[in-house]
């Protein structure tokens, strides 16, 4: 059987982007690296005494458990007196912009597929394909297209943790009861109030649990980032490997899983009812229409009492 050269034709495929949109990467190149920055120049400006604490009040606003409180603050301390604290706010940097980006590409491709069966059967074959893919794969077009450094490790952890939030949040929409969208619609709202009043809010635990994959995912795949040049605690591990280090590895694993811990706690105690973040949403909806409505205001849509009182 003759071979089949596919990995010819994906080099040509990038040398075809390169020279032909290379103004593209270059400018993309230069945007991440200015957010990164910004986001490290946040992150870094204050001392560990004052952001442990600042992690501290987070992990108790979004679990209100003080042993959690507690973890953090001894965790973030031993990161710190193991002189770590700037690679982990590297990471931490990186985990955030390629967190958030996945997020924000991968909710709205999510409500898509979930509100039409033909993107959900076109989505569905890309992201097994993304989620099958070696983790390692994702590093060479990136550096094909940015070079070394931590613009390539930003670019490949956002494509890598993006299917769980467009899985979740397609499947959290799906699984919202019929009945309630059905009498929605009867009564008269339309389908962007439907999705924005009852179908979101219902769905939200399940797209917050797919922030929270997101951002495993991230953070495992900044470590890996590393032996590009990324740069934060993955470097850590990776010259603990390269070097044969073996105290140096396990400080750096160390420190990437206290950081695991405190974002794994910290983005599920966010999609707990507790949180209400749901409630939140519908005040908000709520307060909107009151204020666009003349004194005598007509009473709440329908969509919104369906969605408030099966909370």
């Amino acid at each position: 059987m003759p071979r089949i050269p596919v990995g010819d034709y994906v080099n040509d495929g990038i040398q075809f982007l390169l020279r032909h949109f290379g103004g593209a990467f270059d400018g993309l190149s230069s945007a991440v690296t200015s957010v990164v920055n910004g986001v490290y120049w946040i992150l870094h400006t204050p001392s560990s005494g004052v952001l442990i604490p600042v992690f501290a009040v987070v992990a108790w606003l979004a679990t209100r458990r003080w042993q959690l409180v507690v973890f953090t603050v001894l965790a973030f301390l031993l990161v710190d007196s193991m002189e770590l604290w700037t690679a982990a706010m590297q990471s931490l940097t990186v985990v955030l912009i390629s967190g958030t980006a996945a997020v924000a590409i991968g909710v709205p491709i999510g409500v898509w597929a979930a509100t039409s069966d033909r993107a959900a059967a076109a989505v569905r074959p890309v992201l097994d394909f993304m989620q099958t893919l070696p983790v390692f794969v994702y590093l060479i077009p990136s550096v094909f297209f940015f070079g070394i450094g931590v613009v390539p490790g930003t670019v490949s952890t956002t494509v890598f943790a993006l299917p769980p939030a467009v899985r979740l949040t397609a499947l959290g929409i799906r699984q919202v009861d019929k009945e309630i969208v059905e009498a929605a619609h009867a009564f008269g709202s339309r389908p962007r109030q439907v999705l924005r009043q009852v179908q979101l809010p219902l769905a939200m635990p399940s797209i917050m649990a797919g922030v929270n994959q997101v951002i495993m995912l991230a953070l495992s795949m900044v470590v890996i980032a590393g032996m590009v040049g990324a740069g934060g605690l993955g470097e850590i591990v990776v010259r603990g490997v390269t070097q044969l280090d073996v105290g140096a590895g396990f400080e750096g694993g160390l420190a990437v899983v206290a950081l695991a811990i405190f974002l794994d706690r910290v983005t599920g105690g966010l999609g707990t009812p507790g949180f209400r973040i749901p409630s939140l949403l519908r005040r908000r909806a709520s307060a909107d229409r009151t204020s666009a409505a003349p004194e005598a205001a007509a009473p709440a849509t329908p969509a919104a009492e369906l969605a408030k009182s099966t909370s």
